[in-house]
């Protein structure tokens, strides 16, 4: 019998792009989740910050829309994975393939973790401010 921590360790999470050509499914197991605001997250999506949730490759399955996917990047290294059809960027490919970092506006599902802290303010949008009592770091190592 499965204790309700183990049914949900387990518990598989949906992801789609604006159009819902291109789902994906992800282990709600991720390690780490932040608020990104690089200016190139924040041109890539289109915001204030990017909230990703990093997670193993593996863990994370393209599901439906292969040939919708637009690769931007080294496909064989660092790269982000948009629809080709409405843009958006569901998650990237980081730390040499080993990594995927969601972008949690994608998912379609809650994911049992939440941001941690604010990284790159040090360049986030003037215009912006943070709000929350997370921490924040000028850069991020």
């Amino acid at each position: 019998m499965n204790s309700s921590n183990e049914v949900q360790a387990n518990a598989l999470l949906g992801g789609k792009c604006l159009c819902g050509a291109v789902r994906y499914a992800v282990k709600d197991e991720f390690v780490y989740a932040l608020n990104c605001h690089c200016s190139n997250c924040r041109r890539a999506i289109g915001s204030a910050f990017k909230p990703f949730a990093g997670i193993e490759r593996h863990k994370l399955t393209l599901v439906q829309g292969e040939d919708a996917l637009m690769i931007y990047g080294d496909e064989n290294a660092s790269h982000d994975v948009h629809c080709k059809h409405c843009g958006s960027l569901m998650y990237s490919v980081v730390r040499e393939g080993a990594f995927a970092h969601v972008a949690m506006g994608t998912l379609v599902d809650s994911p049992g973790i939440r941001p941690t802290a604010h990284i790159f303010v040090g360049s986030k949008a003037p215009w912006y401010t943070i709000t929350d009592a997370l921490p924040q770091y000028e850069e991020f190592d």
